[in-house]
C-alpha cells in the first residue's frame, strides 16, 4: 500500500510557491502519494502573535533573496518580488480546499501561485481568480459560489484546527502520521522519514 504524506499549504505564504513547484514531482518519484491540505496559517499566526514579516523589513529582504536563490536551485521560475501579502479574505485558499476534495488542487495551486509571482497578480482578487480557474477550464462564477459556501467555509476551518492540533504553525509543512516538517526546505527530510517508518 502506497504511503501518504499530509501537505499542509496556504496560498498567501511565499516559501510554499516553492514546494507547489516541487513537491508533487518528487513525492512521487518517491513512491509517495501527497494529500494536499489548505489551511489558515494566517489564523493560526494571528493566534500566535507570530507574524513573521510584517513590520520587518531587514527580515522580509532576507527572505525575497532567500526565495530567489532556492528557486534557481531547484529550476523554478522568479522573475521579481510580488506585492505581499495577498488573499486578505482567504477566497484563493478556499478555491483550493474546494479543489482538493475534487482532486484538481495541485493544478489550481500552481497556477495560483504562477499568477502572483510571475505576473504579480493576487490570486485572491475576482478578476485574477477568474483568469487563474478559466486556465484550468473552471467555471469561475461557480467555483467561486462553491468556495463562499458555508460547506467549503467550514471545510476549511476544520482543516485549520486539524493542522492546529498537529502543531503546525507555518507554510508549508509536511506531516506523516504525527510528525511535522516544516518548510520547503524539509521537504526531503519529510519524504526520507515518511519512507523509513
Amino acid at each position: 500500500m502506497q504511503k501518504q504524506l499530509d501537505f499542509f499549504l496556504f496560498l498567501g505564504s511565499t516559501y510554499t510557491y516553492l514546494a507547489v513547484n516541487r513537491a508533487e514531482a518528487l513525492a512521487t518519484r518517491e513512491g509517495l502519494s501527497l494529500r494536499w491540505r489548505p489551511f489558515s496559517v494566517r489564523s493560526i499566526m494571528i493566534e500566535q502573535n507570530n507574524r513573521p514579516f510584517v513590520g520587518k523589513p531587514v527580515k522580509l529582504a532576507y527572505m525575497w533573496r532567500d526565495l530567489e536563490r532556492r528557486a534557481q536551485r531547484h529550476n523554478i521560475p522568479f522573475t521579481s518580488i510580488p506585492n505581499y501579502p495577498n488573499d486578505a479574505d482567504e477566497l484563493a485558499g478556499r478555491v483550493a480546499t474546494l479543489a482538493a476534495t475534487e482532486g484538481w488542487c495541485p493544478a489550481f495551486a500552481r497556477a495560483a501561485y504562477g499568477a502572483w509571482f510571475l505576473e504579480d497578480k493576487d490570486p485572491g482578487r475576482v478578476e485574477h481568480l477568474a483568469a487563474v480557474l478559466q486556465s484550468l477550464a473552471k467555471d469561475p462564477d461557480k467555483i467561486i459560489a462553491l468556495a463562499n459556501s458555508q460547506e467549503v467555509r467550514d471545510r476549511y476551518a476544520a482543516e485549520t484546527e486539524v493542522a492546529r492540533s498537529l502543531g503546525i504553525f507555518g507554510s508549508p509543512s509536511f506531516v506523516y502520521q504525527r510528525e511535522v516538517f516544516w518548510g520547503d526546505d524539509r521537504l526531503e527530510d519529510a519524504i526520507d522519514w515518511c519512507k523509513a517508518h
